[in-house]
């Protein structure tokens, strides 16, 4: 199984300066949701793992974060796209879980969940956190260089503080493009 574990905020939709508290609030980045579509179209399986601490401080509730998630669905669905599931750490920073990222426990979870091994699986964000949970699980790791990550632009790869092996892709439609021709890739060297 091809198993791609993406962040939400800052690499499917548009970061805010405090937090993404309603559907009305939730605008997906130009390309992000095609990119989706296409990754899925290549046969990989896409699953979100995203902090969530706006439920641990009381900014929104669960039926808040719930309709959010159904609009990214419904958007997804219009353009071909699909997520197999939606992880959450719900906690807030002093909670100290082993749930928020940095920590890995979202990605043990989603490994546990579909039967994958960890080593197998590409994590894709724009956080740094979201690379270093998926770097201290074992995944391949990728960072977006948009929302938290725009600034990182002008910044030479090699500057960049990120986990060891991690390879920087300028947004995740970039991104899905390189994944793509990498399967291609391994499928014209295994074609007889």
């Amino acid at each position: 199984m091809k198993l791609l574990i993406l962040d939400r905020d800052g690499t499917l939709n548009r970061s805010r300066d405090d937090y993404v508290a309603s559907p009305d609030e939730w605008e997906a980045l130009p390309g992000a949701l095609e990119a989706v579509a296409r990754l899925n179209q290549g046969g990989w399986r896409v699953v979100i793992a995203t902090n969530q601490s706006g439920i641990g401080r009381g900014l929104f509730d669960m039926a808040s974060l719930n309709a959010i998630h159904a609009k990214m669905h419904r958007q997804l669905a219009a353009v071909g796209g699909r997520l197999e599931a939606v992880f959450f750490c719900p906690h807030a920073p002093e909670d100290g879980c082993h749930c928020r990222k940095p920590e890995p426990g979202l990605f043990e979870q989603i490994g546990q969940r579909f039967g994958v091994p960890l080593a197998d699986v590409r994590v894709a964000g724009n956080a740094l956190r979201h690379v270093q949970a998926g770097a201290a699980a074992g995944c391949a790791t990728h960072l977006l260089l948009t929302g938290q990550s725009e600034h990182l632009r002008e910044v030479d790869d090699a500057a960049i503080d990120a986990p060891p092996s991690t390879q920087v892709h300028e947004d995740l439609s970039a991104f899905a493009d390189w994944l793509l021709a990498q399967d291609a890739a391994t499928a014209a060297a295994g074609a007889p």
